[in-house]
């Protein structure tokens, strides 16, 4: 998992802010109808349906919002039908772009995600291009706070996890892509506070892209800004400096 911790760090401090844009509870609404859809209402029963609704709840989306998506994914009340696309492409430097959509009109999502690959200085590509180079995992986030490194490590790894990275201000814990409600289930039963918990990609290796950092950090941000984009991963890999000089206020 060499790049994991990179791509995470990139995401936290460009602030790809989905709150900040008010596209947050869009794209978690989507979740929890595409989870309620696929795999019934039931939250004791669907893991993916349960994480999609805990999320929702950190970001403070009110419990009616959550409980008329779940309504809309069970088809008790109407509403779109959602579609979970994928699609691939490169940036700057050769840089692997993977993008994760909910879409109910797929010509449309793939409309925008060409004009931004294409006004960005990127191209898309074929399925399976790039998407090799992703691993499928669970990612846990919990704030360093004044918590005992050696400890929350501990933790961690007896409830299930692979590894633990520690950053500036938050411990990454990641897990097998099965194993991610176990180990969230543990961690929350031994009085952890956790502050984010998703599926995700992780690049299996990294591309320098220190001189072309600017022009792929807004190629990046252009396609979160797509409505039916939920998630963006890459393997490009910038320097410290050279990303806190484009991160700084």
């Amino acid at each position: 998992m060499s790049g994991h911790s990179k791509w995470s760090t990139i995401k936290r401090k460009k602030g790809a802010a989905d709150a900040k844009k008010g596209k947050l509870f869009t794209r978690l609404v989507k979740e929890i109808i595409v989870s309620a859809r696929d795999s019934g209402g039931d939250m004791d029963s669907n893991p993916r349906l349960r994480l999609a609704v805990e999320n929702a709840k950190r970001a403070n989306m009110p419990n009616s919002n959550i409980e008329r998506a779940i309504k809309r994914g069970t088809g008790e009340i109407d509403g779109a039908n959602y579609e979970s696309l994928v699609y691939e492409g490169y940036g700057q430097n050769g840089v692997a772009i993977l993008v994760e959509t909910l879409t109910d009109n797929k010509l449309r999502t793939v409309s925008e995600l060409r004009h931004v690959f294409s006004k960005y200085g990127g191209n898309m590509a074929e399925n399976g291009a790039v998407s090799w180079m992703f691993e499928q995992k669970g990612l846990i986030e919990i704030p360093r706070k004044d918590l005992d490194e050696d400890e929350i490590m501990l933790a961690a790894l007896e409830a299930g996890a692979e590894d633990v990275i520690s950053s500036d201000d938050m411990y990454e814990i990641y897990t097998s892509y099965s194993d991610l409600h176990t180990v969230i289930q543990q961690l929350i039963d031994a009085d952890y506070e956790i502050e984010k918990a998703e599926l995700t990609r992780i690049p299996q290796n990294t591309v320098d892209a220190n001189a072309v950092a600017e022009s792929l950090l807004r190629l990046i941000e252009q396609l979160e800004d797509i409505d039916d984009v939920q998630k963006v991963y890459s393997n490009l890999e910038i320097s410290d400096d050279v990303l806190e000089e484009l991160t700084k206020d």
